[in-house]
């Protein structure tokens, strides 16, 4: 079991204060939704929570029965942004191995095959080619099955599935789904249903709002 918890988080935007103590709890199997408009800085506290961006103020930690003390959020987490992640020049097998054995496996869970993640997908066959040689399409699954081959009980997504198609929206509403009936987290800033459903939301003001306090 694992919790997620962000305490009085704070972030800049260049000089300026983003947003102002945004705190919430999310327990195994819930998500959570930030909502806001564009440049209200819902990318950067998926950032901030995944430990690629140094808040201003507070903490993302990750509390699990598999460690004896809170750990940063970031050690327990994937990030799937606007990028894929992946070298065109490689092969996907070697994109997929590659992450497997950069991030490994967090405590409590096994990732799975490269093999495995592609059929997970709807790609199964095609882990030889160049990721360069693939459709837009196709090159985002393969970036999706990054989640899938180093085992972390925290997904944090930005706009996931943005300029896909409906089929490749549904696969991927369902990956969502079975992580978060495994016990898993999301936390996702979104447009479309993703499997979130349930979720908490979180509405990000950005610099209108830094003399706010959020909470979820």
């Amino acid at each position: 079991m694992i919790r997620l918890e962000a305490e009085n988080l704070s972030a800049r935007r260049g000089e300026d204060l983003i947003f102002v103590n945004v705190s919430f709890r999310l327990n195994a199997g819930e998500a959570l939704v930030l909502t806001g408009r564009n440049g209200s800085g819902k990318s950067t506290l998926l950032r901030v929570v995944a430990g690629l961006l140094r808040p201003e103020t507070g903490q993302a930690i990750c509390v699990s029965d598999a460690v004896d003390e809170p750990r940063p959020a970031g050690e327990f987490s994937h990030y799937l942004g606007h990028r894929n992640g992946m070298k065109r020049e490689l092969t996907v097998a070697e994109n997929l191995a590659f992450w497997k054995s950069f991030l490994g496996d967090a405590i409590g869970g096994i990732g799975a095959s490269v093999e495995e993640a592609a059929a997970e997908v709807g790609l199964s066959g095609i882990t030889h080619l160049p990721y360069g040689y693939l459709s837009a399409g196709q090159q985002r699954r393969f970036a999706m099955a990054r989640l899938l081959v180093a085992y972390r009980p925290i997904w944090i997504l930005d706009e996931p599935t943005a300029a896909l198609d409906r089929k490749a929206d549904a696969m991927f509403e369902e990956l969502v789904r079975r992580h978060r009936q495994s016990g898993g987290i999301a936390l996702a800033a979104t447009h479309q249903p993703l499997g979130m459903e349930g979720a908490q939301t979180l509405e990000m003001l950005g610099f209108e709002g830094v003399d706010l306090e959020y909470s979820a």
